[in-house]
């Protein structure tokens, strides 16, 4: 009997945290609305002197009415609720920063192939076979300036010429099957 009595006055306490939070909230919403319908009846000056105040240095230069606005409610927002969380801000600072100074994506070389060489994919059931010249792609007796034209023309759709013909970093699946050779093939 002790126990139930125990546990219901904690779960009431709880209750209570929450309750109490749900109105910190709801009066914090009204006030970021509030500020919303105050702003909106702002000059641009207005506006301006507003986002020096909140941010506490000038806004960027021609920045329009309505980006003045969403900076400074974000503002409010982050205020009345809270910013971002650590883990948060941080991964964002890592996606701004780009793969390429963080040195983990790097451009993948340039496919070079050599001239003589018989690509083979299979597409719907049919196999098709094309020749690499030194000055373009030999595909049904005529010739193309890349491997993305014959694609397109044997797909019907823009592909990738290497990536349906498989020479892509990525490993081919069971329904694609290039190759590459020498000589007859």
């Amino acid at each position: 009997m002790l126990w139930n009595y125990l546990g219901k006055l904690t779960q009431t306490r709880r209750n209570k945290r929450a309750a109490l939070k749900l109105m910190r909230n709801n009066k914090a919403a009204i006030d970021v609305a509030q500020a919303l319908v105050r702003l909106s009846e702002m000059t641009t000056f207005e506006l301006r002197g507003e986002w020096r105040r909140l941010h506490r240095m000038p806004p960027p230069m021609r920045l329009s009415r309505d980006l003045l606005i969403r900076g400074i409610i974000y503002q409010l927002q982050k205020r009345a609720y809270g910013g971002l969380s650590k883990a948060a801000a941080r991964t964002l600072e890592q996606a701004a920063a780009g793969p390429l100074s963080r040195g983990v994506a790097k451009p993948a070389p340039p496919i070079s192939l050599r001239p003589g060489t018989r690509l083979v994919r299979e597409w719907r059931g049919v196999t098709y076979t094309v020749l690499i010249h030194a000055d373009g792609i030999e595909w049904r007796g005529q010739r193309y300036r890349s491997l993305s034209v014959v694609a397109r023309k044997i797909t019907g759709a823009r592909w990738s010429g290497p990536r349906f013909f498989g020479l892509g970093q990525r490993p081919l699946d069971s329904t694609s099957t290039a190759r590459t050779g020498h000589g007859q093939g």
